[in-house]
């Protein structure tokens, strides 16, 4: 612990409780939220969607509690990489930090992307590829200066989404009781759009789980708080905190949001529309909603590409740090930036960015795919390491009263969390849309596990013979 206390100190502890907390609900709404809800209410009805974003929050929740305990004890940049390094196998580790990393570089690409194509909108003259290097030059310039520059930047790009969503629940919810008149003197639906045309359930149950399984894939980005570990100050305070704030409120704004998306959207048209918020805040009146919400959605987008770049290169910063890429990407500038990493990241980017222009069809579907299950994978991974890292500290002669920060109900929540976990990558497997993330991750993760042992093995030759 120790240790990896003192590994932490190369960084800067600048990110305080609220860029923390600004930092994970940035990292997680998006516009999955923004774009999707929609045709997630037109599957699995207004109750399944609700039940499903319910237990997806469990999940989380309990991953959560379990990355609070081993960041709390070991703070380190790179977080959950190092955890499994540590206690469960470095082949393991090294597999789940290029999981993730592929994960934030393939959203890299797609956001500077969408981000290019929002901004048509008011410049249509202007080209897509043009806005995207715009977008892609800020993003790096502002992960490039000082983390505390980076966690200003991100607090103020979650807020304007925290303040957009809290304005569409307390809107929407007013104009669905009659507190607000509708356009064109429609009354008030109260909760008449949840049991009409087919009631709570108008698809059955079946639609339920599989919504369940992309509800996970909604929450990531939680884990960005453990990725911060090594750059927050007095990190026994402000990751609990964070921790609990942030899932709550991940409840509360998801929850409340789709709650009134139901209330004022029949279920049958919400599959058909590209952006339920615009269609609620132009049925109360708002002037200007389609700008509103494209503002709103860019900013979503960007504050989502600022903390992938962020992620994806403290993660090379971490396997450098353990010897299995070069040393280069581990040297850190005087503000305590990893900048080769930073730009190798941003480098795989700007190749995500192409292959979803050139090979939309193959090799960025493929991306996607696995870049989908990584995330799952990932929090397995947590909840594996925590279960680990407990049974060992205790057997070392450890103290639960030492952990400022401990996982309740030890050992069951990190079981559940892990087989909850396994569960959504199980089911993936019965959904024919999804099923291509297990085609293409199990070979992809078995790839890892190989240049792992390949690696190391080619290393240990070279220390043998002086090399």
């Amino acid at each position: 612990m120790e240790q990896a206390k003192d590994q932490s100190q190369q960084y800067q502890r600048k990110m305080t409780s609220r860029h923390l907390f600004m930092l994970s609900l940035g990292g997680v709404i998006g516009t999955g939220l923004f774009l999707s809800s929609g045709y997630t209410i037109h599957q699995a009805g207004p109750a399944g969607t609700i039940l499903a974003y319910l237990v997806g929050a469990l999940i989380v929740y309990l991953v959560m509690l379990c990355l609070g305990e081993l960041s709390v004890a070991m703070p380190v940049t790179g977080a959950f990489h190092t955890y499994a390094t540590k206690y469960i196998g470095p082949g393991t580790g090294y597999t789940v930090a290029w999981l993730y990393w592929l994960t934030w570089t393939v959203a890299l690409g797609s956001e500077f992307t969408a981000a290019g194509l929002l901004m048509q909108r008011w410049f249509p003259d202007t080209s897509v590829w043009m806005w995207s290097g715009v977008f892609a030059l800020l993003i790096f310039l502002l992960n490039a200066f000082t983390v505390k520059f980076f966690a200003e930047s991100e607090f103020w790009f979650s807020s304007i989404k925290v303040m957009a969503i809290i304005l569409f629940i307390i809107l929407g919810g007013a104009a669905m009781f009659g507190l607000i008149p509708l356009k064109g003197g429609e009354a008030a639906p109260f909760f008449s759009n949840f049991t009409g045309d087919g009631g709570l359930f108008p698809n059955g149950f079946l639609p339920i789980f599989m919504t369940m399984l992309a509800v996970n894939f909604a929450f990531s980005g939680t884990e960005l708080i453990g990725i911060a570990a090594g750059e927050s100050v007095n990190p026994d305070e402000t990751i609990p905190r964070a921790i609990r704030t942030t899932v709550l409120r991940l409840v509360l704004f998801f929850v409340g949001t789709i709650v009134v998306l139901a209330g004022l959207i029949p279920v049958e048209e919400a599959g058909v529309i590209k952006s339920p918020f615009v269609v609620v805040f132009d049925r109360i009146g708002i002037p200007y909603a389609a700008d509103f919400m494209n503002f709103v959605i860019l900013t979503a987008i960007l504050s989502a590409a600022n903390s992938g770049l962020y992620a994806s290169s403290r993660m090379l910063w971490s396997l450098s740090e353990e010897r299995t890429l070069p040393k280069k990407l581990a040297k850190l500038t005087p503000k305590g930036i990893p900048l080769n990493a930073l730009i190798l990241s941003m480098i795989g980017g700007i190749l995500s960015l192409l292959s979803s222009v050139i090979a939309p069809e193959t090799v960025y579907l493929v991306l996607v795919s696995i870049s989908g299950l990584a995330v799952v994978v990932v929090w397995m991974g947590i909840a594996a390491s925590q279960f680990m890292f407990r049974k060992r500290f205790l057997q070392e002669g450890g103290q639960l009263h030492d952990l400022s920060f401990r996982t309740p109900l030890y050992p069951v929540v990190p079981i559940a969390a892990f087989l909850l976990c396994l569960a959504s990558v199980i089911g993936i497997a019965f959904d024919p849309n999804q099923r291509i993330a297990l085609i293409c991750g199990i070979p992809f993760i078995a790839l890892c596990y190989a240049a792992y042992y390949v690696t190391a093995w080619i290393r240990k030759q070279r220390e043998e013979s002086g090399v």
